[in-house]
């Protein structure tokens, strides 16, 4: 799977100069790792720096690659960039989500590093994902412990997501020891968290007419496989990718066939096709956000809160009572 796509030399230099100033002024003070006397981690996108705030609390300084309002997919990093997460404390990525990132980190080769894709399994996702009500590896059996060609969108899995922040608590505590009581204790109460929101997902989508949901891009994989849904996806893993005109029959045929009312779109992309889809075929439309970061147009303001709002969105949509 490749999901960085051709955008404009202008869109890029753009992106690479507000990453620039974001990364530039929380950089660590001496190059010992520490920002203001606390541990400087850098996080990649917003479901990382969510975690790493969360687990680290007061006693970390976090910064993030992809500022709000950015499509994460879209980021590039600069030679300077580069040059700084050689200086982090910590740096938590996701492998295999975005390539710019993967290839700086690698280049720049912090001391301790936080791999997301390495606390969990990913697996291969089209276009089409069909649940197997909670199977731990798939409906297929395809799964690939750090697999950068597979589907990154683990974090929208609130059980892979918990797996994923017990991995990044223990690499706070092994990058900065003095505060590993504090990190053991927040991650507890954000896994805590994390098994709340599986369970509300698990209840709230009970007793539902359709399993079957339209979307932008196939984004919602793992949360389909974890609750037993199918999602349908108008393009694949790159969300700005068009759809062939065998898709778009084949998505009419589908709506038709599983009385799907929404098509849903998302906050970062463009909404026109998912727009057009639900006009041809007479359908509402409504966000289902992937939460590759936090917007003026997110439905809350943070990844508990959006999630919340998605498993309503998805209530609504399948007919749950």
């Amino acid at each position: 799977m490749n999901i960085r796509r051709l955008i404009p030399t202008t869109a890029l230099v753009g992106a690479a100069a507000l990453g620039l100033t974001t990364l530039t002024a929380c950089s660590s003070d001496a190059g010992d790792g520490r920002k203001d006397g606390k541990l400087d981690v850098v996080a990649s996108f917003y479901p990382m720096q969510f975690l790493a705030e969360r687990i680290g609390g007061n006693a970390v300084h976090v910064s993030t690659l992809t500022r709000p309002g950015v499509e994460p997919h879209d980021l590039e990093i600069s030679p300077r960039q580069t040059a700084d997460l050689s200086k982090a404390g910590l740096v938590v990525y996701l492998k295999g989500l975005q390539p710019s990132v993967d290839r700086a980190i690698a280049q720049a080769d912090p001391e301790h590093v936080a791999d997301a894709a390495s606390y969990t399994t990913l697996e291969d996702h089209g276009t089409e994902v069909e649940g197997d009500h909670g199977g731990e590896e798939g409906h297929d059996g395809h799964a690939h412990s750090g697999d950068a060609a597979a589907d990154p969108h683990i974090w929208l899995d609130p059980v892979r997501y918990a797996q994923v922040a017990k991995g990044v608590g223990k690499a706070l505590e092994k990058a900065d020891p003095d505060h590993a009581e504090t990190f053991k204790k927040n991650t507890t109460a954000l896994v805590k968290q994390l098994n709340t929101l599986d369970q509300d997902f698990r209840s709230g989508l009970k007793d539902r007419s359709s399993d079957t949901f339209i979307t932008t891009h196939a984004a919602f994989g793992y949360l389909s496989e974890r609750y037993g849904l199918r999602q349908e996806a108008i393009s694949g893993l790159d969300p700005e990718a068009e759809p062939s005109p065998a898709r778009v029959k084949a998505l009419h045929t589908i709506a038709k066939k599983d009385k799907v009312n929404t098509v849903f779109f998302e906050t970062l992309v463009s909404d026109r096709t998912a727009k057009t889809l639900a006009g041809d075929l007479h359908l509402r439309t409504d966000v289902l956000d992937p939460i590759e970061g936090i917007g003026s147009k997110s439905k809350g303001d943070d990844y508990l809160q959006v999630m919340q709002s998605n498993l309503e969105a998805l209530r609504k949509a399948l007919g749950a009572k």
